[in-house]
């Protein structure tokens, strides 16, 4: 499994990578794999204000429908848009092409609170 040292985690398995001026968030390699195949990803709207824990969206897989959390507060800046034709991304890429969402702009204080790669890691216990 996967987690790379860019990223900062949450308990309820998002991650969100900082970049600039910029949060990108989306849902673990854990998350996505005890989720099954995914067939929908529900996209938030582009200037949603979140706050850290708001429900960010909902995915679909073949098995449940889950919340995902956003880990830190912000405005929605741009969903993923390729997930709406291949959600199954989260699955193949998580870190990578299935993002979910960008933040700009952020609360960088919020990110303070969240684990590193090695604190997930222990979570999960791998």
């Amino acid at each position: 499994m996967e987690f790379p040292k860019d990223l900062k985690f949450t308990k309820d398995h998002e991650w969100v990578r900082i970049n600039g001026n910029t949060a990108v968030v989306g849902i673990t390699e854990f998350a996505q794999g005890e989720l099954g195949e995914l067939v929908f990803v529900d996209l938030p709207a582009k200037g949603k204000t979140l706050k850290a824990h708001d429900t960010a969206c909902v995915v679909e897989s073949t098995k449940a429908a889950s919340d995902v959390y956003s880990p830190i507060g912000g405005t929605v800046a741009e969903a993923n848009a390729e997930l709406s034709a291949q959600p199954n991304l989260v699955n193949t890429d998580p870190y990578g092409k299935g993002w979910i969402l960008k933040l700009s702009p952020f609360s960088a204080s919020d990110a303070e609170g969240l684990m590193g790669p090695e604190e997930y890691r222990k979570l999960l216990n791998k």
